[in-house]
């Protein structure tokens, strides 16, 4: 029997993540895992629409802003589950880049048995339907994926 002991789950603080990580807390219960809640701040900001440019220091003081309030949800989302379910341990981190990238370098550095990520996230159905994040981490996933349904 499939018993994984370290659980990624992706997150962008949807209620369609929230989902997954249900998913994974009952997992982690059953099989003594440990889940690695992991968020990505997404690179393709734009910083220039049609004749107006954002200047460089403001785009820089967004991801700055942006990682820390990440950090910040992501601490606090942890210890939530942890004042309820106190034999499961909690890891988190986030980082800049291309979401399905990062999490499958999160996947590979962590040497990670199952990914549980939600089938839609905040870009909703449309962006899924056009090849999104967790079809993109499902195709190239070196371990198994739980696709947890919207």
């Amino acid at each position: 029997m499939f018993a994984p002991k370290k659980i990624l789950v992706p997150t962008d603080f949807s209620v369609y993540a929230d989902n997954a990580l249900k998913e994974a807390i009952d997992i982690a219960k059953q099989n003594k895992s440990k889940i690695f809640l992991f968020h990505v701040i997404d690179d393709g900001f734009q910083q220039c629409a049609v004749d107006y440019c954002i200047d460089e220091g403001a785009v820089q003081k967004i991801y700055k802003d942006s990682i820390k309030n990440a950090i910040d949800k992501l601490h606090k989302e942890a210890n939530k589950i942890t004042n309820k379910h106190s034999s499961i341990e909690i890891v988190y981190d986030t980082r800049r880049g291309i979401p399905y990238e990062e999490i499958l370098k999160e996947q590979e550095e962590k040497g990670i048995d199952l990914i549980v990520i939600a089938s839609h996230g905040k870009a909703g159905i449309l962006k899924n339907l056009m090849g999104g994040v967790a079809n993109k981490v499902m195709k190239r996933a070196k371990c198994p994926v739980l696709l947890v349904r919207s």
